[in-house]
């Protein structure tokens, strides 16, 4: 398995557990306005998950997950990454990236996946 690809597994890890985290944290402040089970079960981690990576993409370059593993996405036009890039990428990356990367995972994959590419961004590895 291509060394990227395993930094970018354990960025999305490291990612997962923060998420997790903060969504346990808001979650008993939103029971008390949402009764249905479905928006507790769906909408808030999905909400969570994106919002933590969209402001920390936005305002940083990197999650805390990226930088654990020493990776950065960046522009594949160059500059900074936009808003637009950032939600088409992690809207992808939950919907139909899966089955792209089924039909495509005997590629070289590590440094654009099909959201990525959808996204025109890039991942690289950062200098230790």
């Amino acid at each position: 398995m291509d060394k990227l690809l395993k930094k970018r597994g354990k960025a999305l890890a490291i990612d997962v557990m923060v998420s997790a985290a903060v969504t346990a944290a808001v979650e008993p402040l939103l029971r008390k306005k949402f009764k249905q089970e479905w928006v507790h079960a769906l909408v808030t981690p999905t909400a969570v998950f994106w919002g933590l990576e969209y402001a920390q993409l936005k305002t940083c370059g990197q999650t805390v997950g990226h930088k654990a593993a020493g990776i950065k996405i960046e522009n594949a036009e160059g500059g900074e990454l936009t808003g637009e890039q950032i939600l088409k990428r992690v809207a992808h990356r939950d919907s139909v990236m899966t089955l792209q990367w089924f039909n495509q995972r005997g590629q070289d994959m590590g440094a654009q996946m099909p959201h990525d590419r959808y996204a025109h961004t890039l991942v690289r590895e950062l200098d230790n």
